[in-house]
């Protein structure tokens, strides 16, 4: 864990290179453009905090600004080639308008492959940063203006001081919180122990202060974010369990949700799956990445679970919560799947019965084992299998969403139709998507919804006045 003084001259240091930056972005505005998850949502909240504090006002069209920054993912290469191919389109930009500045971050520029690629290839880049010190931006930022021609630092390790300076929340009602950094799971496909560094857990004191102070400024429903946070805590000095986290949250005055992103199988405790039967503000929605329904398969994606394993975990929960909403990541097409194999995964969906499920066909990361394998499946086999695993999906969510028809559900709105004004939408506790009459006094409450209609995506609903 970092030291005080460590922060203190780190918050020192930032504070005055704010200051310093303020009089060189006079009236200029930023763009921020965010690729990939949650965890990057929440870091782009935390640039556009900085940002602000620098002088910056934001605006939504490359066109108008004159800082944009590419946040980025690299879960997968289509995620990477997006984004080369938005550098490429900047390239236009940057010769018609010379003191646009252009910044690329995220996960993408932890790997050494891809940001040696975008220093080659992409000379209009000016500053270059890593998820693991975005407080370094005014300090890059002023590198820059000051005549650096590429101003670039990267953090091998994370550490939790970005926590400590702030964020621009998205939404007043509902924020994210990371609860720990990094992972040491190592899945055969995966790259993010490389772009987000080894497993760190926050201390529950700062992470308890940080939810308090969310809920004095009107937070309602605060989701919890790890690579994965069921092995919360494993790196503190005191014996401090994510269930206990959960429980110490479900205290905290206004605070009405709690969800959290994401868990892995392996790690999921009883303590935690007795927490969905025992506090009440814990959402009543889980999602627990299964990956692929073969056992053979899991054993190669290093998973360290197999499919019984995970089975008896689903039943404990639905035999603890029969109402529960569950949701998973599922992978077509790993190296050495077998027609079994998917024929496993497809029996797999089909006893677990998912309410939403996050697809994928798998792509090729370098420098993982799996890209390595000889035994790579073609790609149209994998499009067909995904197809077909789409075809069992859809049916099974169409059917858990009808099965909300009559019911009356607490939804919390979230935003306004940007076609209708007169339509909302929100979730419910169960992470449904429920869209409704109503109107902007909705945003951020917790209304109640009368369900009306469904599909394998959404529920249609008719506001209950009170």
């Amino acid at each position: 864990m970092e030291n005080k003084e460590l922060i203190n001259d780190i918050n020192n240091n930032v504070n005055e290179y704010i200051r310093n930056i303020k009089e060189s972005v006079d009236e200029k505005r930023a763009l921020v453009i965010t690729h990939g998850c949650q965890m990057n949502e929440h870091d782009s909240e935390k640039i556009t905090w900085l940002l602000e504090k620098m002088g910056y006002s934001f605006v939504n069209e490359i066109d108008e600004a004159d800082f944009i920054i590419l946040n980025t993912c690299s879960v997968r290469h289509s995620a990477e080639d997006k984004v080369y191919g938005q550098l490429g389109n900047l390239k236009n930009l940057k010769s018609k308008k010379k003191n646009i500045k252009i910044a690329v971050c995220g996960c993408m520029m932890q790997r050494d492959e891809s940001r040696n690629y975008v220093i080659e290839k992409f000379p209009n880049v000016d500053i270059i940063f890593g998820t693991n010190n975005i407080w370094k931006l005014p300090e890059l930022l002023t590198a820059s203006y000051n005549g650096t021609k590429l101003a670039m630092d990267i953090e091998e390790n994370a550490l939790s001081i970005d926590d400590k300076l702030g964020a621009n929340r998205l939404y007043n009602f509902k924020s994210y919180v990371n609860i720990m950094y990094g992972c040491n799971n190592f899945c055969s496909y995966c790259i993010v122990p490389y772009t987000r560094g080894r497993e760190t857990s926050r201390r529950p004191g700062e992470i308890i202060r940080e939810i308090e102070d969310l809920a004095r400024h009107g937070t309602k429903e605060v989701t919890l974010l790890g690579q994965n946070v069921n092995s919360y805590g494993k790196t503190l000095d005191e014996k401090f369990s994510f269930a206990n986290l959960l429980e110490e949250i479900n205290d905290i005055k206004g605070i009405e949700r709690i969800r959290f992103m994401t868990s892995h199988p392996k790690d999921i405790s009883d303590e935690l799956i007795y927490s969905f039967k025992n506090l009440d503000k814990l959402c009543n929605f889980l999602h627990l990445p299964v990956q692929a329904g073969s056992s053979r398969v899991l054993k190669m994606m290093n998973r360290k679970y197999t499919r019984e394993d995970y089975l008896r975990k689903i039943d404990k929960v639905k035999s603890l919560n029969p109402n529960i909403a569950l949701s998973t990541d599922i992978m077509v097409g790993f190296p050495g799947e077998s027609e079994e194999d998917f024929l496993d995964t497809l029996d797999l969906v089909k006893k677990v019965e998912y309410d939403t499920a996050f697809t994928f066909i798998y792509s090729v990361r370098e420098n993982t084992p799996a890209a390595n394998r000889t035994d790579q499946v073609p790609d149209k086999v994998k499009h067909d299998r995904f197809e077909r695993l789409l075809d069992v999906l859809y049916p099974i969510q169409e059917r858990k969403n009808k099965a909300f028809i009559g019911k009356d559900v607490d939804v919390l709105v979230e935003d306004i139709s940007k076609k209708n004004e007169s339509k909302v939408s929100g979730r419910t506790d169960e992470f449904k998507l429920v869209n409704f009459k109503g109107d902007k006094n909705d945003v951020g409450n917790i209304v109640k919804v009368r369900i009306k209609d469904a599909n394998s995506f959404s529920l249609v609903g008719e506001k209950i006045e009170s």
